[in-house]
């Protein structure tokens, strides 16, 4: 479709036919595709050059200040990433969860860090394997620290993500934040079939289901899937939702809790308890 309104991409053809798409621009849709997630039209970037989207994005205006602040206290982990130094970065990541603690280790780090190596891998400056090896280290540092918590109260939270979706960073920062509050999280892991969600919630006699989208995840999919999902669940099991493809889609999606931040996942857990716990 953009081929044919914008002109851009402009693939050559295999010997069959079959678009052949040149590293340049590929480069270029990535950047593009973040910008759109952002709320870009199409037709106001396409004609930029892929420089002048990496600044776009870098300062879209919907980073926090907050997030800015930390980009100091990340950038020497960011460099150890760059330098392939994954010893290194492990160390640093450990001493940080020790000296932050569980939940502000995730809001404080691994959220800003993984959104540095996601935009560095995105011009160019890391390779994909160091963005693997960087999301691997940081997944088992994070199920090591949930699993020293012992959470067995109530919400009982169902996490997962949707056949199509296969990143679970997002899934592992939620559960990150909720166990030390004493919720009780089960994650089925990633790309779980839409039909098993609700029946895997009510035999495990769950509260709450928890989805993660990511910034890959196109947009109006996620939010289909969140509507048909919602109307498959009963009414006394929550459904929440989180990550960049859903991010400010509250009114587009009724009855459904939109995580626009982490700390919005204590909000919404305090919501739960507050309002559709037992002893409410």
């Amino acid at each position: 479709m953009w081929e044919r309104r914008y002109g851009f991409p402009d693939p050559m053809r295999d010997a069959h036919g079959e678009r052949l798409y040149p590293p340049a621009q590929v480069d270029k849709l990535r950047l593009m595709r973040r910008l759109v997630d952002h709320g870009q039209r199409p037709a106001r970037i396409v004609h930029a050059s892929a420089e002048a989207l990496a600044r776009m994005l870098e300062e879209h205006p919907g980073v926090s200040d907050a997030e800015l602040a930390s980009a100091a206290d990340i950038a020497p982990m960011l460099k150890l990433v760059r330098l392939h130094r994954s010893a290194d970065l492990s160390a640093a990541l450990r001493q940080a969860l020790l000296k932050q603690g569980l939940q502000r280790f995730v809001v404080e780090t691994v959220a800003p860090l993984a959104q540095a190596v996601g935009e560095a891998w995105m011009r160019g400056e890391i390779e994909v394997a160091d963005e693997h090896l960087f999301s691997e280290q940081v997944q088992n540092l994070l199920r090591g620290a949930i699993g020293a918590h012992d959470s067995v109260g109530r919400p009982r939270v169902l996490l997962t993500t949707l056949p199509e979706e296969q990143h679970v960073l997002g899934l592992l920062m939620a559960e990150a934040m909720l166990v030390p509050e004493g919720a009780a999280c089960v994650s089925l892991g990633a790309r779980t079939p839409m039909t098993d969600i609700p029946a895997a919630a009510l035999a495990g006699d769950f509260d709450v289901v928890g989805l993660s989208f990511s910034t890959a995840y196109p947009v109006r999919q996620a939010i289909d899937a969140l509507l048909e999902l919602r109307a498959m669940l009963p009414p006394r099991i929550a459904l929440w939702a989180g990550g960049a493809a859903v991010r400010g889609k509250h009114k587009r999606l009724p009855g459904v809790q939109i995580v626009d931040r982490l700390d919005d996942v204590l909000a919404a857990l305090r919501n739960w308890r507050d309002t559709s716990s037992p002893e409410a």
